[in-house]
């Protein structure tokens, strides 16, 4: 999992709109440029869907801290529309000794590239998948999924609930079960976890899943629908999505097949401002009168 005062270089952008509309964001496709370091994946830590009830309250009123961390989704929500992020997507069908026994992978990214570049990292992607298939398609729907759901304007629609507190890696973080107030059948609301990270009160970690009037919203024809996902800070200050991770099962003919979806986010950059397209220039000053 992610130390918490480090600063790394990761990162997607997933763009937040107003309530839980899920919005799309255009991807290209980029090989990454200059010297990498991986990021560590985190270790998966499974969690009882309701923490234990609270033995007592945070030194600051819940309400207060969801003010704050709401603040914050609103700033990050601002500031995705100013960075670039490359995405891979990683789709893995898992055998009978827990391992993956085919995949598929996918990179894309919004960062500033050559034609060139652009047309070398297009193609489709080598797949040893036997029962699906991991299409450009697939990642153009997970784009739609907000990444802050509960910006400031939203949360009227959610009943928030202090659940206790609990540690995550080494962050020290309060939990809150997060549960829509309504179902609707065109929008999809986030219902689920998050911990707030006790220094900085901003979302460190969700997970839940999207639901509707109908049942459970899946962003694809992929049969993922609960998402565990990690945040790591960007400039030493934003946190911003690092890593998401989903399990599922797809049925073939009767036959079950485990199967995962692993986001990985990298390459966190702010966007320069476009160029100006024309320069005014003053008019030249005419010559005095003799």
């Amino acid at each position: 999992m992610i130390p918490k005062r480090i600063t790394l270089s990761l990162g997607f952008l997933l763009i937040a709109g107003p309530a839980a509309t899920f919005l799309a964001a255009p991807l290209d496709a980029q090989q990454p440029t200059g010297p990498q370091t991986p990021p560590k994946l985190p270790e998966i830590v499974r969690i009882p869907t309701r923490p234990t009830a609270p033995s007592e309250q945070p030194p600051i009123a819940p309400d207060e801290i969801i003010r704050r961390f709401s603040a914050q989704e609103d700033q990050l929500a601002r500031l995705f529309t100013t960075y670039g992020y490359r995405k891979t997507v990683r789709l893995e069908e898992i055998g009978a000794d827990g391992k993956a026994s085919g995949q598929a992978e996918i990179s894309s990214s919004s960062l500033p590239v050559s034609d060139d570049a652009r047309r070398k990292a297009g193609g489709e992607p080598q797949s040893t998948l036997r029962f699906l298939n991991l299409e450009r398609d697939d990642i153009e729907a997970l784009s739609k999924i907000p990444a802050f759901p509960l910006v400031s304007s939203n949360l009227p629609k959610y009943g928030i609930t202090y659940e206790g507190k609990q540690l995550v890696d080494e962050l020290n973080t309060y939990v809150f079960q997060v549960k829509p107030r309504q179902l609707e059948r065109a929008h999809a609301y986030f219902d689920g976890l998050v911990w707030v990270d006790d220094h900085d009160l901003a979302i460190v970690k969700t997970y839940g899943k999207w639901v509707t009037e109908t049942g459970d919203a899946k962003a694809s024809q992929l049969p993922f629908t609960i998402f565990e996902t990690y945040r790591q800070p960007v400039a030493n200050k934003y946190w911003l999505p690092a890593y998401s991770r989903s399990d599922a099962s797809f049925d073939d003919k009767g036959l079950s097949v485990p199967v995962r979806l692993i986001i990985l986010w990298d390459q966190y950059a702010p966007v320069p401002p476009p160029p100006d397209k024309q320069t005014t220039l003053a008019p030249p000053t005419a010559p005095p009168e003799h």
